[in-house]
């Protein structure tokens, strides 16, 4: 069966790939290893992780979007090709329609970019949609209806606030606050406290085993290896989930207060829909433990993980994939 349509969730962090009857086919980092000094591309994806911190000086691995929006087009270009190449196979010889997610703030620029480097990687047409949109649809959320719906999207570049009525955004925010920062916030407080030294690879597997937004009477731990900043020598290291929130505190706080502004800008009958219904929370970081509890103690309002909340929007284009025809003439075309 000939592959012709493609949704790419052009993640930060993660970038999933959605193929009509086939689901989820790939879910690998957004990172490239190149080779110096002529840039050859060695490795993309899961591969090109796996060097991070480990590669000799000729190597290097590179995140070519940075805060949800192309920072190296060639790179870019380089992933792409990889993943539509491996989501079509190599004997289609047709060339695939593809939807890809940008943030909620991109600009005309960097809508072209994302165009234009997912046509040059094999796209026979490219349609651009806001992250927060897709998230929406991916979590179950009747984006067409006149009632209000809040959606917290936390990626690894960016948070994304919006709320979504009659098809589209009402009013939103952009916080370049996510993943990757709080990967960096748990680096930093090992090593401030402990005088620990540690890579991304740990901080992101502390994280995701113990990072939580609220301190607990249960403590969940950790344990990992590290290298002391003071000897020089390897330690291992056991941290716990209350001090993780610590360390993540500030930035969560600066997420909290962004959905706060949005309430501000919002029209008082979408504010009383949301109330009513709560806010939804979408994105790999929306897997934080305590999450909802944090939210709600601190904005007064209702708070849920929509289900699979790292493919949500992933989901949210192979939602518009299966009716492709209809929102060309609609959100698509959207600016």
């Amino acid at each position: 069966m000939f592959t012709r349509k493609i949704g790419i969730d052009l993640g930060t962090a993660n970038t999933v790939v959605f193929v009509p009857g086939k689901g989820f086919i790939i879910n690998e980092p957004t990172i490239v290893a190149l080779r110096r000094p002529d840039n050859s591309v060695l490795a993309v994806g899961a591969e090109a992780k796996e060097m991070i911190g480990r590669t000799p000086e000729e190597i290097a691995a590179y995140r070519p979007l940075k805060d949800g929006v192309i920072a190296d087009y060639y790179i870019t270009k380089a992933l792409l090709t990889y993943f539509i190449s491996k989501a079509v196979g190599r004997l289609n010889f047709f060339k695939p329609d593809v939807i890809i997610s940008v943030p909620a703030g991109v600009t005309q620029t960097e809508r072209r970019a994302v165009i234009n480097a997912a046509k040059e990687a094999g796209a026979r047409n490219a349609f651009i949609v806001r992250e927060p949109v897709l998230a929406a649809l991916g979590a179950g959320i009747p984006i067409n209806a006149r009632s209000g719906h809040m959606i917290v999207n936390m990626g690894g570049g960016t948070s994304e606030v919006a709320v979504i009525a009659l098809g589209n955004i009402v009013s939103w925010t952009s916080l370049r606050v996510a993943g990757n920062k709080f990967d960096q916030a748990i680096t930093d407080y090992v090593k401030k406290k402990y005088s620990i030294a540690i890579g991304e690879q740990t901080a992101e597997q502390v994280k995701i085993e113990i990072g939580s937004a609220l301190p607990t009477k249960e403590r969940m731990e950790y344990q990992f290896r590290g290298r002391n900043l003071i000897t020089g020598l390897p330690k291992d290291m056991v941290v716990n989930s209350n001090e993780m929130s610590e360390a993540l505190n500030s930035y969560l706080m600066e997420i909290a207060g962004s959905v706060q502004n949005v309430f501000n800008v919002t029209p008082p009958e979408l504010v009383a829909d949301i109330m009513e219904k709560g806010i939804i929370l979408s994105g790999g970081s929306a897997q934080l433990h305590y999450l909802p509890e944090f939210f709600e103690r601190f904005l007064g309002v209702s708070t849920y993980v929509a289900d699979d909340p790292l493919f949500c929007v992933a989901k949210g284009t192979g939602l518009i994939l299966d009716h492709l025809d209809k929102y060309k003439q609609t959100l698509l075309n959207k600016r």
